[in-house]
């Protein structure tokens, strides 16, 4: 099966609110060798004005994977993982990720635009707080690959 054009436009539901814990973003400031302070101590962070550890600007993708996840869930989407490569990235922030944010992302699909054999999928997830107000917006390409005859 190849890409199903008619994912362009399909929204998905909310997921379930993302607890931001200040331990996930220390993992992933080291995983990224992001080394700013604000991203491992709580004082650096508050003397910058924020009320704890921001997350790297990157840590948004971990909220966006589970939009991703649904999107790969769908059945009729023609997207296989085993053919699939993440190619683009971008995020439009409102303001940064901070330890203690409650997040609620939804994915929607912009583009689907054959490629060769496969196709090329845009998203967008935008990325709320508790208070409904906006984050950020991740937006991802994925390169799906077309099936081996």
């Amino acid at each position: 099966m190849s890409v199903n054009p008619e994912l362009v436009g399909r929204a998905f539901p909310p997921t379930a609110p993302y607890l931001v814990g200040r331990e996930k973003v220390r993992e992933f400031a080291r995983a990224v060798f992001a080394t700013d302070p604000q991203h491992t101590d709580p004082a650096a962070a508050r003397a910058l004005g924020y009320d704890d550890l921001v997350a790297p600007p990157t840590f948004a993708m971990v909220i966006q994977d589970l939009t991703l996840q649904q999107l790969l869930a769908q059945e009729d989407s023609g997207i296989a993982l085993e053919r699939t490569v993440h190619a683009e990235q971008r995020f439009h922030y409102t303001r940064p990720i901070v330890a203690g944010d409650e997040l609620v992302a939804q994915l929607r699909i912009t583009n689907v635009r054959p490629f060769g054999k496969g196709a090329m999928v845009t998203s967008e997830a935008e990325i709320a707080d508790a208070t409904g107000a906006h984050v950020v917006t991740a937006t991802s390409v994925l390169l799906i690959g077309g099936e081996v005859a």
